[in-house]
């Protein structure tokens, strides 16, 4: 039985060609971009097309950097490479002042230091993510099978100061990555198996009986016992962020490339099945999908790029490709059309 259901078609031809033709357009904007961004990392690209940057510990630091990286892999062009190579001291800075990081070392030196690695073979970035994949297993607590998400420096901390010692976030699937990697590269078992346990205690806890998400859920920061699920980012604590649901299934489709546990794989496709029953006919999800019809019904185009991503690595891990339909295609295929032509209009416009 297919783990998908169709929905209705999507408007106009989409297919792998008309995405392609888009790739050189894209990269020509990054490309563009990286006089005017010089050194910095950006954070949010504002409504008059300028961007606001990122301070120091930013969970995006890395975005901008994961784009170049990508695209000296497709081209070879060592402009990309070197305006890559920049950002290498902000992230040696970060590892400076450990009392700043939290689990989001993931997504910081998975897209920056482990690329860099992976695309030249520096050893200066290969000893840059293993002391980041140290210290994210460091917030590994054993008892309850979870890493921690944030420190007593977090915002929430003033509101629940009693629960920030005790909670872990959905987005955490995405930073058990770097903790795969650190076990490939080094031989230790220790990096796989937190990551292991720790994607199973959120399968069990985060993850609801009809394959919605919570966005965190709260353990007893004493004796480890599980608590309750609540939102941060969500519309409310039983509603379903939709980028939170993006999350869940692109990190257990890349938990089932780095296990081959066939339970991930099963639990990607059930949670993407979820998604594909309640987002808009357009592709993009709206930003919470359990958000009451009442509400402005405000869009997450991350959060659809996220799901375009986790649908790619569950297709690659399909043994039988019946399982897709074409839907699932034409999903990622808009997506992708539509940022290549705003990227590509908005270029002119933008300004660091």
């Amino acid at each position: 039985m297919n783990e998908f259901i169709a929905l209705p078609p999507l408007p106009g031809e989409l297919d792998k060609k008309r995405v392609l033709n888009h790739l050189p357009t894209v990269m020509a904007t990054i490309k563009r971009n990286i006089p005017r961004i010089g050194e910095r990392n950006p954070k949010i690209g504002n409504a008059d097309f300028s961007w606001t940057h990122c301070g120091a510990f930013d969970w995006v630091s890395s975005f901008w950097a994961g784009q170049l990286w990508l695209c000296y892999q497709t081209t070879a062009d060592e402009q990309f490479k070197n305006s890559a190579k920049l950002r290498k001291s902000y992230f040696a800075n970060m590892l400076l002042d450990p009392f700043w990081l939290d689990h989001d070392l993931g997504f910081q030196y998975s897209l920056s230091c482990v690329a860099e690695y992976k695309l030249t073979g520096c050893e200066d970035a290969k000893m840059m993510a293993l002391r980041a994949a140290d210290h994210l297993i460091h917030r590994f607590r054993k008892v309850g099978g979870y890493i921690v998400a944030w420190n007593d420096t977090h915002p929430l901390a003033l509101e629940k100061p009693d629960v920030i010692q005790g909670k872990s976030i959905i987005d955490s699937l995405q930073n058990t990555a770097l903790l795969f990697w650190a076990a490939e590269v080094t031989g230790a078992p220790r990096y796989r198996e937190v990551a292991i346990r720790h994607s199973e205690t959120l399968a069990k806890h985060i993850v609801r009986d009809d394959f919605s998400t919570y966005h965190s859920f709260n353990f007893d920061p004493i004796y480890q016992t599980p608590v309750k699920g609540e939102t941060f980012q969500g519309y409310a604590d039983e509603s379903c962020w939709a980028r939170g649901q993006s999350w869940a299934i692109h990190g257990y489709a890349q938990t089932y490339q780095y296990t081959k546990d066939e339970h991930f794989l099963d639990l990607a496709k059930k949670l993407a099945r979820f998604a594909t029953e309640v987002i808009t006919p357009d592709g993009v999800p709206v930003w919470d999908y359990r958000l009451p019809a009442d509400e402005i019904q405000y869009k997450d185009s991350s959060a659809g790029a996220i799901t375009a991503a986790g649908f790619m690595l569950i297709a690659q891990s399909l043994e039988d490709k019946a399982e897709l339909l074409p839907r699932d295609d034409a999903q990622r295929t808009q997506l992708l059309e539509e940022a290549a032509q705003f990227s590509d209009w908005a270029c002119t416009c933008c300004r660091a």
